[in-house]
């Protein structure tokens, strides 16, 4: 993994002496001074490393004393189906408690984890930022008062909050005219310089870069809902009065940036509906065309913006002058806030401990890019990918995992450069069980078949009428021919079962009902004998797992 330089950032005595941030400073996690507890660990790391070191193919039967009988055959028989022939699959089941494995299929294979990247990610935040970290958006004042007038500059100064909506700038707008200011003599100056000027991560595909779920990142973002798509806008699009109208567009937040050019049209009823938005590569103006049928039901697509910060800026800029607020400069971007700047208003995001549910119930991918970089600057004092992942590196070490045999180039898995293993996988669920934050981590993944979105997530509508059901908890993942589950499941006899699923290579649309039936089957089994799951038939899927994209990633959300 590439280790950018960075510049090592001033001491925080205050901030290293948080327990959140030293693993020497934690009373409350007795064992890392356990002797017999970090015996049991490292023997079951030892039974770990011994098995992967005889394993082939898969695991033969009775390789693993502990495996239920007939599990192994099992899995191989669900491992054997033909849409996985010239496939790569890498599956490892372990005892949740003890981190015994049970059964092991190429563990050490690396395969592209797609979303299952978020697991190391999101763990590596809660342990490096701690659950109470919250990011700051200030506005502050530099230059002279005189009365109402602030001869000077305003500053909008971003920390990455991926949450921030059109409504919280309404509000620091409002704090701003409350303070008394009426005029500034200045400009408006959005401070996004927390993160660097990386805005795209490595290996990033180019067709999806208008796609809401790869929006450039920023330190300075606005979301257009409460699923905090951070750096993209909702076009909403409704036909025209009239064959031939333009049809009605409006964009959510709406402001002057992003530029919209409406060259659609409204056809006869009954006709096709062909609308398109797009947005060309490096350009802030989106184009709405083809038609829409004169009945034809009001739709909305998401896109993302070529700058978030400037989009940001506009949606506060244009509230600061509803609030009867005056600028006389222009709005400039990319300034860092001057030392002597003085607060006027400050908005704090709900605490990462929060954060978690809509980043991993929804596979947010803009959340987890934010946080990489926000690691990075808390650890190193660089907000980089570069620093980031050199911390998260780190962390995953710590806790056991293997980091010479991984890839990691971005927080959410979007890139095809990651590489991971099923065995790192999963030995990262067995050592995160001590954690303090662990039960946080573990109700933030999606549910089996829970029908509330922000529960079930990206596995509502998966592993239904079966064991699993509201029963196996896991991280999803999707990329075209790569598909991944990792979590855990309660087996028949009350056991513990952390599993991780990651299939790669597959020509077919979508190999998610393998997944579901190994993690079914483990719900099944029990000590004296394991049932095989059978497999739905991939047309009996539900119409949004095509296995292209996480079902989360298209919008509206309908898994």
């Amino acid at each position: 993994m590439r280790r950018p330089a960075h510049r090592p950032r001033t001491p925080r005595p205050h901030r290293a002496d948080h327990p959140q941030r030293r693993r020497a400073h934690r009373p409350h996690r007795p064992h890392r001074a356990h002797p017999p507890h970090r015996a049991r660990r490292l023997g079951a790391a030892a039974l770990v490393a011994g098995l992967l070191a005889t394993l082939s193919w898969s695991s033969p039967v009775g390789a693993d004393p502990v495996a239920p009988p007939g599990l192994p055959e099992a899995i191989d028989a669900i491992l054997a189906d033909p849409r996985l022939d010239g496939a790569a699959a890498g599956v490892v089941v372990a005892d949740a408690e003890s981190g015994a494995v049970r059964y092991a299929h190429r563990p050490e294979e690396r395969l592209l984890p797609a979303s299952n990247a978020k697991l190391t990610t999101s763990a590596a935040a809660l342990e490096l930022l701690g659950p109470d970290h919250r990011f700051r958006t200030e506005v502050l004042a530099h230059g002279p008062r005189r009365g109402a007038v602030l001869a000077g500059d305003l500053y909008l100064r971003g920390t990455g909050d991926p949450t921030l909506l059109a409504a919280d700038y309404r509000a620091l707008a409002a704090r701003v005219a409350r303070a008394g200011i009426t005029r500034v003599t200045g400009h408006l100056v959005a401070d996004d310089t927390r993160f660097d000027r990386a805005r795209i991560g490595r290996g990033w595909a180019a067709d999806d870069e208008s796609a809401y779920y790869a929006a450039p990142i920023s330190a300075l973002t606005v979301a257009p809902d409460t699923d905090y798509d951070a750096g993209s806008v909702i076009v909403h699009t409704t036909p025209g009065a009239r064959e031939g109208d333009r049809p009605r567009v409006r964009t959510v937040p709406h402001s002057r940036y992003p530029r919209v050019v409406n060259l659609a049209s409204t056809v006869p009823a009954g006709q096709p509906r062909t609308l398109a938005v797009e947005r060309a590569h490096g350009g802030d103006t989106l184009t709405v065309s083809g038609a829409i049928p004169l009945d034809g039901q009001p739709g909305k697509q998401w896109v993302s913006v070529w700058e978030p910060t400037v989009h940001a800026a506009t949606v506060f800029a244009e509230a600061l002058a509803a609030e009867g607020v005056r600028v006389d400069g222009a709005t400039r971007t990319g300034r860092p806030t001057p030392a002597d700047a003085e607060p006027v208003a400050t908005h704090r995001s709900m605490p990462l401990s929060k954060l978690l549910r809509p980043f991993l119930k929804l596979s947010n991918n803009t959340h987890a890019e934010v946080l990489t970089k926000a690691i990075g600057y808390e650890r190193a004092g660089s907000g980089s990918w570069g620093a980031g992942l050199v911390a998260i590196e780190g962390y995953l070490r710590a806790e056991g995992v293997e980091t010479a045999r991984l890839r990691q180039v971005d927080g959410s898995g979007l890139s095809r450069m990651n590489a991971l293993t099923a065995g790192q996988l999963a030995r990262l669920l067995t050592a995160v069980r001590d954690a303090p934050w662990y039960p946080l981590w573990q109700a933030a993944l999606p549910v089996a078949c829970d029908p509330d979105r922000l529960t079930g997530g990206t596995l509502r509508s998966r592993m239904c009428d079966t064991p699993a059901a509201r029963n196996a908890r896991a991280k999803t993942g999707s990329l075209t021919g790569a598909s991944a589950l990792t979590g855990y499941v309660t087996d028949r006899a009350g056991r513990e079962l952390a599993y991780s699923v990651v299939l790669n290579h597959h020509l077919a649309p979508s190999v998610k009902d393998i997944e579901d039936a190994i993690v079914v089957t483990l719900a099944a089994s029990d000590d004296r004998e394991t049932t095989r799951a059978p497999r739905r038939p991939a047309t009996d899927r539900a119409r949004d797992q095509s296995g292209a994209l996480e079902c989360a990633w298209r919008k509206p959300l309908t898994c």
